[in-house]
């Protein structure tokens, strides 16, 4: 497989992780950022290496193979980030891009000492699931903050945007995994949230709880 099929595997998988449908050959050209012609012609080939299911004007959906081999892209990815973040002491808004080139290594032996040396982690430092070697996913129930009503406390367990921008802000505001949030108050004019984050009181945008999971407790 080569790169750039790689790349089109992963964002196909991405997508149908949002949505059951079938992925459409406009999303998958604005998910990276190309021409729907180009992308017509990669599932062409990705569907004749059975990759993809793939009819003009139905959508994309993946194989039984293709599922497991961008799982294990995914896998691989975000393996690389924990080792980023934990031994090399990498902030979590600058081991995207750096586990967007490890992630095409080819050699499983390595991604599995890789996974032993770690501990064999079920999440990224995003809390993200990571796959297992046979593509299984541990998953947890999870809500976004902005869903909570007044009085509910959860734990943040992942962010939906994980652009450096985002990771920044949370920094700054100290607002990190683990961190225990507690919806005190959400305004009815911008639906902005007050909330304790750690003992922390603060106001944020309903964009920013938009963007953050929690596991309520």
């Amino acid at each position: 497989m080569t790169l750039s099929e790689e790349n089109y595997l992963k964002t196909i998988y991405h997508l149908t992780t949002i949505s059951e449908a079938e992925v459409s050959t406009n999303a998958i050209a604005e998910k990276m950022e190309t021409k729907a012609s180009s992308v017509t012609d990669m599932l062409k080939k990705l569907a004749e290496k059975d990759w993809i299911h793939y009819k003009k004007y139905q959508g994309v959906s993946l194989t039984e193979k293709g599922q497991l081999a961008s799982k294990m892209i995914v896998r691989k990815h975000r393996l690389w980030e924990v080792f980023l973040v934990e031994k090399l002491n990498f902030p979590w808004d600058e081991v995207h891009d750096i586990a967007e080139q490890l992630e095409h290594i080819k050699s499983e032996q390595l991604i599995n000492k890789l996974a032993n040396f770690l501990g064999n982690p079920t999440k990224d430092p995003h809390g993200d699931p990571i796959p297992d070697p046979d593509g299984n996913i541990v998953t947890i129930e999870k809500v976004l903050l902005s869903e909570l009503l007044q009085g509910q406390t959860g734990i943040c367990v992942g962010v939906k945007d994980s652009s450096a921008a985002f990771l920044k802000y949370l920094d700054t505001n100290k607002i990190a995994l683990g961190s225990e949030i507690t919806l005190l108050a959400k305004e009815d004019f911008d639906l902005s949230l007050k909330i304790s984050a750690d003992k922390k009181e603060m106001v944020i945008s309903n964009k920013i709880a938009s963007n953050l999971f929690v596991k309520l407790i």
